[in-house]
């Protein structure tokens, strides 16, 4: 017979495995996250949760749904240009990534797309084909996106801690201002913010939102030319 706290407690459901478990990222990190952590978060043994996801692959897996999920739906005909529509989706993607710091490292590790994945991919398609993207087009236009489409982008090198100290600073700007005067110039234009992924020079967000805008404006300017693959970029 159950006991009287048995009956009470809530059941164990797949939704509930993997609200839980994005809650445990969120709160934790997914390098934190194990089926044993959980099960104890969950208050089950963690062959209890086996009968809801494989195992952890399949875990993160449904998390990252999850997160997707998150991302409106667009509208149905589409309503507006392709590519405000297209920039509205993918800042929407950017949104709940945000949320979630941690998926954006489980989307990078998935080796196949998830049906969730594949329907987030259609959605931007459908965008591009309905504006009137040929297939090749809104193809490369995808890949040139890359991991923009899902709402994050890496830098090719992150900037270290900027020094607090003012004789180290200003030794730092005299070495920079004397072999990389460049390289100092730009980053003296930039906007500061020090939360920042890219460094603490620069403004995330605008800088991700920069390079979405060129890249489709780039993909605009070759629908208004009637590009095709057979033209090259330049043609």
């Amino acid at each position: 017979m159950a006991t009287p706290s048995a009956a009470r407690r809530t059941p164990l459901s797949r939704e509930r495995v993997l609200r839980e478990a994005v809650a445990f990222a969120d709160a934790h990190g997914l390098e934190a996250l194990s089926m044993r952590a959980l099960a104890d978060r969950l208050g089950v043994v963690p062959m209890a949760l086996y009968k809801h996801v494989r195992d952890k692959d399949a875990l993160v897996d449904g998390m990252v749904d999850a997160v997707l999920a998150e991302v409106p739906a667009p509208a149905d005909p589409p309503a507006g240009p392709w590519r405000a529509a297209a920039r509205a989706r993918v800042l929407d993607a950017r949104a709940a990534l945000q949320r979630h710091p941690w998926a954006w490292r489980a989307l990078e590790t998935r080796t196949a797309p998830s049906p969730a994945m594949l329907d987030h991919m259609e959605a931007m398609l459908r965008i591009l084909r309905d504006g009137g993207l040929s297939p090749q087009l809104a193809h490369h236009t995808m890949h040139a996106l890359g991991s923009r489409v899902w709402g994050f982008t890496q830098e090719v090198a992150s900037s270290a801690p900027a020094p607090t100290d003012p004789a180290q600073i200003a030794a730092a700007m005299e070495a920079m201002a004397a072999r990389w005067p460049a390289v100092l110039e730009s980053a003296m234009s930039a906007g500061h913010d020090a939360a920042t992924t890219v460094g603490a020079a620069c403004d995330d967000d605008f800088e991700f939102a920069f390079a979405l805008d060129l890249l489709l404006d780039g993909a605009e300017s070759l629908h208004a030319r009637g590009w095709t693959p057979w033209q090259g970029p330049a043609a």
